[in-house]
């Protein structure tokens, strides 16, 4: 079966089309079906305990305070310190207990005979149980009880400070602050064990597992896994045919002649997109170092290395986990985006051998725009934090929420960073864009690309007095569908764009192939963000729909490790083939995007795994493979591409770079299998046995096994510090062998440049 590229890219627009429909009705959904804010929580006499400003306000300093990387909320954000809803749920459960045997037996809890505890146990389920009539939350007396007890628990936890749980002192600058913060945590617990008006189960679908409260995995999350497997099996069958039935020509590196670097010369506008490596160098190394402390900090909760016995104050006061956390993630984001911009600049030319006027200026330009935001931004985070924009600080400080820390001024500015990029892309590609269609390669690019700029808007759908079932549907559309939607269409546009750079292919059979691959990620990955609404108060509709799409989200990342091993073995094809490295780079992405978002993705995503994995370290080991192993080394391996055009014949030397690449694996490689992943098992059996705040509890962190495997961390983590340090070093070294550019070029300059536009 052979299919005509303008047939692909009429199912691409008809699947895209359909993604907007079931996600624009899924947005509309979840404004009406999100859990209600009340206008008053109230004791049993009537008196006023909470209102619905304490809930907003709450939120806004669980942001503002950047709690969300020092733990998680349902869920979702860092994973050090407790997840607030199934901590203040287990909470209120422990002082409810404590009520009822005060109040009937006169004793503790603990005291009491068997028989007893099972009364009390049943009178604290009760008092759980039951679904929202509307207006205002009727407390119990011993749920009254309980909320006084966790707003004193957090503000001794949370303002005073607790190292031994990692909290520094004045985390919350004010008590009042903290008791509101503790009426948002306790609004979210609440809503966690009260059934949906109607329904049979709670807001979040009964998670957290709380057996104390009654809180069990539902019927529907053992159903749609097994329906998803069952699912799998036939739609992996279903792409075996499809990718046999359709005619996609292989790279070949035997027929064709490809170019040596030295054939290629340098443009003006080339010379100014290498720029952007040494600074997203020096931004991954910040990010490697941030790494190594986040990891010691499960080992010591305050200390670093006995760092605070020499100079008499906590490294923990200095440099707090979410602080650090926020700015490690920030720059991995930063860095790997940098480099993607500044090889989708240096491309450009290879293609068309044209060069626009001033092209290197607005290039140059752009790179300082980065500058500038990346330091605003980061700055912003700790400025905002510490009170100094007053009501602005979302604004110009830290929005506060997990991959989106950064103030909203700072996100506009990355906007339009991408604007810009676009434009100066279109400048540099137009003459292919001339003269292909619309479904051509340069155009599979600006569409990636804008694609990442529009999902990015989503951002901007929410304030922090937007409730959190609603902050947590826009915030993932920003996350995760750049991760399974836009990146992944980036990744294949740029190996595809790298191929016919390197005349391993024809330019209509990499776009013929791009196409089918864009097919795929878009026709399971964007409606495959939704398994990330299963417990965050989102119907649940979004079961069925979410396990049958994130499952089938593995297949187009089986393929692509199918095609970067069909690379592979046209590297191989001939002795002489100049650019093994970058290629070794593009494969490890092709091997690691399979491993972390495909066979890791798919585990943790099965609605029964997921309801006891949710938020544990099996989450740690899935993120890091995937957007390290993926989307770092893709970017790495461009810089390496890029660099080899632009060294001067004879004096490259790739051996420090290859040096830095098998640390990275390897390092990789251990901290995933050998730490990570073990810890998360561990946890997920505490959860399956005793509760999900128990797998996360400081208790489950301090076991001598957890902390041994903590420690096994380190090996790895120093691999990939040292690969980024040679990394850095050698950047250094080559910035003193790089060629000058051509003052007048044309495209006879490109070796690669009248093939492809010749192309048609």
């Amino acid at each position: 079966m052979k299919l005509k590229r303008k047939t692909i890219a009429k199912v691409i627009a008809a699947a895209f089309v359909f993604n907007l429909i079931v996600m624009g009705a899924g947005a509309w959904i979840a404004y009406q079906e999100a859990p209600p804010i009340p206008e008053q929580v109230v004791g049993p006499d009537g008196e006023t305990l909470v209102t619905g400003e304490d809930i907003r306000d709450g939120k806004k300093a669980f942001q503002k305070n950047g709690l969300m990387n020092h733990g998680s909320i349902l869920g979702n954000g860092a994973y050090y310190g407790a997840d607030y809803t199934a901590d203040s749920l287990e909470l209120k459960t422990q002082h409810m207990r404590t009520y009822y045997a005060e109040e009937r037996y006169g004793t503790e809890y603990e005291s009491l005979s068997t028989a007893e505890q099972a009364a009390v146990d049943d009178d604290v389920k009760q008092d759980l149980s039951g679904e929202y009539e509307g207006g205002n939350i009727e407390y119990s007396a011993a749920e009254l009880y309980a909320h006084q007890q966790v707003r004193q628990e957090y503000v001794e936890r949370y303002h005073e400070g607790s190292h031994e749980r990692g909290v520094p002192e004045g985390m919350i600058d004010s008590e009042a602050d903290a008791r509101q913060f503790a009426d948002f945590a306790m609004w979210t617990a609440w809503f966690s064990h009260t059934d949906r008006p109607g329904g049979e189960h709670s807001y979040t679908n009964d998670w957290p597992y709380e057996p104390a409260a009654g809180n069990d995995a539902t019927g529907a999350a053992m159903t749609w896994s097994v329906v998803a497997m069952v699912l799998l099996v036939a739609a992996a069958g279903g792409g075996i045919w499809l990718y046999n039935a359709v005619s996609l020509p292989e790279p070949s590196a035997g027929d064709l002649s490809v170019p040596e670097p030295g054939d290629v010369s340098i443009f003006p506008s080339q010379r100014a997109a290498l720029r952007f490596i040494p600074v997203a160098a020096g931004l991954f190394l910040a990010q490697v170092l941030l790494g190594g402390l986040l990891a010691h900090f499960y080992i010591e909760r305050a200390g670093f290395f006995g760092i605070e016995e020499i100079f008499g104050v906590h490294i923990l006061q200095l440099l707090p986990f979410a602080m650090a956390k926020t700015w490690h993630i920030d720059l991995g984001i930063l860095w790997i985006a940098a480099t993607w911009l500044g090889a989708g600049l240096f491309l450009p030319p290879l293609l068309t051998g044209h060069e626009p006027k001033r092209q290197s200026t607005y290039i140059d330009i752009l790179l300082g725009a980065i500058v500038v935001v990346t330091v605003g931004g980061l700055g912003g985070i700790w400025l905002g934090s510490h009170g100094y924009f007053g009501d602005l600080w979302w604004v110009v400080g830290n929005e506060g929420l997990e991959y989106l820390e950064v103030g909203k001024l700072w996100q506009v500015g990355l906007l339009v960073g991408f604007g810009l990029w676009a434009v100066l892309s279109i400048r540099g590609l137009k003459p292919l864009l001339d003269r292909e269609p619309v479904f051509g390669l340069a155009h599979m690019i600006l569409y990636a690309g804008g694609s990442i700029a529009l999902l990015f808007t989503a951002g901007f759908f929410f304030t922090p007095e937007t409730n959190i079932a609603v902050t947590e549907f826009w915030r993932w559309w920003v996350v995760h569908m750049w991760v399974e939607g836009a990146f992944e269409f980036f990744i294949v546009a740029i190996i595809g764009l790298t191929l016919v750079s390197m005349n391993l292919l024809s330019r209509r059979s990499a776009e013929k192939a791009v196409m089918l691959q864009a097919l795929l990620v878009m026709s399971t990955g964007v409606i495959g963000v939704s398994h990330h609404y299963w417990w965050v108060g989102m119907p649940d509709m979004w079961v069925p729909i979410g396990s049958v799409f994130s499952t089938l989200e593995l297949l187009p990342l089986v393929f692509i490790l199918y095609e970067a091993l069909g690379q592979y073995r046209a590297m191989s094809e001939t002795g002489g083939f100049p650019y093994k490295l970058p290629f070794m780079f593009i494969i490890a992405s092709g091997v690691w995007n399979f491993v972390g978002a495909g066979v890791l993705g798919f585990f943790i995503n099965l609605p029964l795994i997921n309801y006891y994995e949710h938020g544990t370290y099996l989450t740690v080991g899935h993120a890091h493979a995937a957007m390290f192993g993926a989307f770092g080394f893709l970017a790495l391996g461009m810089v390496t591409y890029m660099l080899q055009l632009a060294i001067k014949p004879g004096r490259w030397d790739g051996s420090w770079l290859r040096a830095a690449f098998w640390c990275w694996n390897v390092g990789l490689a251990l901290m995933v299998f050998v730490s990570v992943l073990p810890v998360g098992f561990l946890q997920l059996e505490a959860a399956f046995t005793g509760s999900y705040a128990a797998a996360r509890s400081v208790a489950f962190y301090n076991q001598p096994l957890v902390q041994t495997l903590f420690w096994a961390r380190l090996p790895g983590d120093t691999l990939i510090i040292l690969g980024t340090a040679i990394y850095a070093a050698d950047l250094i070294r080559k910035r003193f062998v790089l060629r000058a550019s051509e003052d007048d070029p044309t495209v006879e300059d490109m070796a690669v440049a009248e093939g492809v536009m010749g192309d048609d």
